[in-house]
């Protein structure tokens, strides 16, 4: 197939995609991204508070569901065909409107947000609908997205206009419904490319990593000293961990059950389970932990604040718990070292609050180089072999 629609006259028309690799064009629409969840950061370290922590991480669910449909929409057609190109740009400047507006999107940029984001998601539908000309089964998935987007973004531009626990309940209202639509209308009509997807899905955990690197440059603004330089070493160190945690052989693995799943149900059961759904914990998880390391570089020497140490410790606990349950989706088994680890990464929130940030930071970092160095131990030959299959098979 080279288009997604034929006819008469002229028509906008979207290319299929054709091939797996991800374009280039899809890593620019990713830079967007990469302010919001920098934006997401920095509300929650102005308002270090329980309520702040829940706003901000309110916003990121909002931001990942509008990434995760334009990750499934490129990978139906080609992002660098046609007048899908221009819509795209036209996608980043309103998530550009849409990073800008995160610091007060619960204050006075609530609607700017909410109308900025409306028209992203708009954007997508429409896109979809285009690629869906002529394929029924298509048609009537975009359908039903295009409902609970209405209701989802609807809410929204509701809850802009109200405060405090009325307006938090508004947006995970939106969220809930918005990301339950597919689990109502089902998953039977939806197309991919799964190596791209799960690509796709990887790159945004690099970018969501990046954003913990990014924390500790601003957390050191103010100064760089030995105890700046140990914290900072310690802190992408984690970051180190977290990638080796994740793209080691849990990620390889994952791809591979996703491109060897039957085409259709079965296929977009996983990728909408595995990857829509189970890495935004994830990616939060890295967010919390940015946060934490912000924090932790400006004042290396005291002890977190409760929210904050519960941020940095339960984000990291957060993203093993959803690997769990990666693991678990795609092959059937616990992962009870990593259920484990999040354990005695929660079980060390109390003691951060009256021990130095960077002893903190060490703390789980030490926890994260035993899992590492446990899993790499038992797991041995057959971790070769699975690394190596799947590499090359």
């Amino acid at each position: 197939m080279s288009g997604a629609t034929s006819g008469r006259g002229p028509r906008i028309s979207a290319t299929l995609r054709q091939g797996e690799a991800v374009k280039p064009l899809e890593l620019f629409f990713d830079l967007v991204f990469v302010l919001a969840i920098t934006q997401c950061t920095a509300l929650m370290a102005d308002n270090p508070t329980w309520e702040g922590l829940a706003q901000g991480l309110l916003v990121l669910a909002v931001l990942w569901w509008a990434w995760v449909g334009y990750a499934w929409l490129t990978s139906v057609v080609d992002p660098e065909e046609g007048a899908v190109r221009f819509a795209i740009f036209a996608a980043m400047a309103a998530m550009l409107v849409v990073g800008l507006a995160v610091p007060e999107a619960f204050g006075d940029l609530g609607l700017l947000f909410a109308g900025a984001y409306a028209v992203v998601r708009v954007m997508h539908i429409a896109l979809f609908s285009i690629a869906s000309r002529g394929d029924p089964e298509l048609r009537r998935s975009v359908v039903g997205l295009a409902v609970s987007t209405a209701i989802g973004v609807g809410l929204l531009i509701a809850a802009s206009q109200t405060n405090h626990l009325l307006q938090g309940s508004l947006w995970a209202l939106a969220i809930l419904l918005d990301m339950g639509g597919p689990l109502v209308f089902g998953v039977e009509g939806w197309k991919l490319k799964p190596e791209h997807f799960a690509e796709r899905h990887g790159l945004i955990m690099i970018i969501a990593l990046g954003e913990s690197i990014v924390a500790i440059g601003i957390g050191a603004e103010a100064g760089v000293g030995a105890g700046e330089v140990v914290a900072a070493v310690a802190g992408i160190a984690v970051a180190c961990a977290l990638w080796w945690l994740y793209f080691d052989v849990v990620a390889l693995v994952a791809a591979r059950r996703l491109m060897k799943a039957s085409v259709g149900r079965e296929q977009n059961a996983i990728a909408r389970d595995s990857y829509s759904i189970i890495h935004l914990p994830m990616v939060a998880g890295i967010v919390l932990l940015a946060l934490g390391l912000k924090k932790t570089l400006e004042h290396v020497g005291d002890p977190l604040e409760l929210e904050v140490a519960t941020a940095m410790l339960g984000g990291i606990a957060i993203y093993l718990l959803a690997h769990a349950a990666f693991r678990y989706r795609n092959i059937g088994r616990v992962s009870r070292m990593r259920i484990s680890a999040a354990g005695v990464l929660l079980a060390l929130i109390p003691i951060a609050t009256e021990i130095s940030a960077t002893l903190t930071v060490a703390a789980e970092l030490v926890v994260l180089v035993i899992l590492i160095g446990a899993e790499v131990s038992r797991q041995g030959e057959l971790r070769e072999r699975l690394r190596h299959q799947v590499s090359t098979g």
